[in-house]
């Protein structure tokens, strides 16, 4: 289909540069159209901006959403908590003067009332919730067609739901729906492990904003943090990118720290996160991210964009219970099996539970198995990875075996 496509390289979500469309002239096929997705609940919203693809916006109310628009075609999907006569009738002032938006409602439930309302406002199609992502992309699809420039519409929507950050780097999440389980000790020593074995860059992003500890375990005095890049957001260059990066120098890792303070972390949004993860795709062969132990809109980009998730439990009842959530809900989130993979943490310790019984629980094959160790402490307290300070340890020999899941023996290249 010729027509417009989704743009991730302006100078903002809603950019004012845009380029004119001639109405004698029919509209090119690099001509970016935005989507956007405007929903109170977060993890509604999160859920409908996954389903949509990258390089989707979301907004949490419709001032904020309107406050962007410029002339640049949109299709705007519509979340339930909107779904109201009252809402709708305000939503008519959005959308009845601007043909360049087009609007798809998702409501939880579909009364004449409700659609007679969505339709006087101007929306083009409502969806019933939990909507189908196959149903929501053609939605927006044949919404995107009726969007009109300049008194011509723009066509069809070509690609929405790709992955378009296929490309570049790869992109490991380390993630633990428990704090405790040794989530960090794992993105850190995997990180140090790979940047160890290659020439390349390996870049290691410390995604738990608000108390994440990855400078402290590496010895890092960092000047940037992951702050500079949000401060920057419109212009995350590889050059710039290689700047912020802090460099480990035992192993040649280059680190982006999360913020020294708390409170920045409020300043940080899915968006920011999918836009620096994404650039780092230009800068390094891998990327790892360490995350926070629960589920925040932030977490739930990372687990869409990423190319391989790292569950990791503990060898406890109250881990494996959390464990088992987490894969239920990355599951009702349609997150491929593929690229889940779970690392049972002190597999070896004797707590009557061993590990068959706790893969029959997860209703999943345990893909490494990392055994407990007093060394572990030891390292995390002198601030070197255990795979740098005892590499002759077992559980620094089972790390390394988990980094020759993504750089084999015989491609390894020692510093």
């Amino acid at each position: 289909m010729t027509g417009y496509v989704v743009d991730e390289n302006t100078s903002g979500p809603w950019s004012s540069t845009t380029p004119e469309v001639d109405p004698d002239v029919s509209p090119s096929s690099t001509t970016p159209l935005h989507i956007a997705v405007v929903e109170l609940d977060a993890t509604v919203r999160s859920r409908l901006s996954m389903q949509l693809g990258s390089g989707v916006f979301d907004y949490e109310d419709f001032d904020s959403f309107t406050a962007q628009l410029g002339s640049t075609p949109t299709v705007v999907v519509i979340g339930p908590s909107y779904a109201d006569p009252q809402w709708l009738g305000s939503v008519a002032g959005v959308l009845l003067p601007r043909p360049e938006v087009g609007a798809v409602l998702v409501a939880e439930e579909l009364s004449t009332e409700i659609f007679q309302q969505a339709i006087r406002s101007g929306v083009k199609d409502v969806l019933a919730a939990p909507v189908d992502t196959a149903q929501l992309q053609e939605a927006c699809r044949r919404v995107a067609e009726s969007v009109v420039v300049h008194g011509r519409t723009v066509g069809g929507l070509d690609g929405l739901g790709e992955d378009e950050d296929a490309e570049g780097g790869r992109v490991i999440t380390v993630f633990s729906t428990k704090g405790g389980a040794g989530k960090s000790v794992v993105a850190v020593n995997l990180a140090v492990a790979l940047a160890m074995r290659t020439d390349e860059t390996v870049a290691l992003v410390d995604c738990d904003l608000q108390f994440g500890d990855v400078a402290v375990m590496l010895k890092l005095a960092p000047q940037h943090t992951v702050v500079d890049a949000v401060n920057s957001i419109d212009r995350l260059d590889p050059g710039f990118l290689q700047n912020l990066l802090v460099n480990h120098p035992p192993s040649g890792l280059k680190v982006m720290p999360a913020p020294l303070e708390p409170a920045y972390a409020d300043q940080i949004t899915a968006d920011h996160v999918r836009r620096i993860v994404k650039g780092l795709r230009g800068v390094a062969k891998f990327i790892v991210v360490d995350t926070p132990s629960y589920f925040d809109d932030k977490v739930l980009t990372l687990i869409e964009d990423s190319d391989e998730i790292l569950l990791v439990a503990g060898m406890d009842i109250p881990n494996i219970k959390n464990v088992k959530i987490g894969l239920q809900t990355m599951r009702m989130l349609d997150t491929p099996t593929s690229k889940i993979h779970l690392v049972l943490n002190r597999a070896n310790t004797k707590v009557k539970l061993d590990v068959g019984e706790v893969e029959r629980t997860l209703q999943v094959k345990a893909d490494t198995q990392l055994p407990s160790d007093i060394v572990v402490p030891q390292s995390i307290n002198k601030s070197t990875p255990v795979v740098l300070d005892a590499p002759r340890s077992s559980i620094a020999k089972a790390l390394e075996g988990l980094a020759d899941r993504y750089i084999p023996v015989a491609g390894r290249k020692r510093r």
